[in-house]
């Protein structure tokens, strides 16, 4: 499992060229990345099971035990299968770059909601606000990138 912060960039960096397939299966490895994280933090060991034959969905399921506001990234999760089958079953179809780059926009609104969920548990209860980090910030000056 990669760090964290090494994610990020990753998933930035995925390319369709020369293999879209080795792009989605990076990419859906990352979001497994990812829950991996959130599940380790809270003390548990990620599982290796599948949910209807995926292991994201199986880690996601894992990470909202118990922590209800979690579910907020179910959806995220799902869309993130879901553009894999896509790009898997239609590798050349005309919109395949297009479906590249929203498989990567979701994985990577996966990581952002995790990562912040990290940092302010209550994350969550209200979608995808990030307004608990924000409000931080302005009480702290030093979790601004200026400060």
């Amino acid at each position: 499992m990669r760090p964290l912060a090494d994610i990020e960039s990753a998933i930035a960096g995925v390319r369709a060229v020369p293999d879209v397939q080795a792009a989605i299966d990076e990419l859906l490895q990352l979001s497994e990345e990812v829950v991996e994280h959130w599940i380790v933090a809270r003390g548990d060991v990620p599982t290796d099971d599948t949910r209807e034959g995926f292991r994201l969905l199986a880690l996601h399921r894992q990470g909202a035990k118990g922590e209800p506001s979690f579910n907020a990234c179910r959806e995220t999760c799902r869309e993130i299968v879901y553009h894999y089958n896509l790009i898997a079953m239609q590798p050349g179809h005309a919109e395949t770059t297009n479906r590249l780059e929203m498989m990567k926009m979701v994985s990577s609104h996966l990581y952002l909601f995790i990562s912040g969920k990290m940092q302010v548990a209550e994350l969550g209860e209200f979608c995808c606000s990030s307004k608990p980090i924000r409000l931080r910030a302005e009480i702290d000056p030093k979790m601004t990138k200026e400060a």
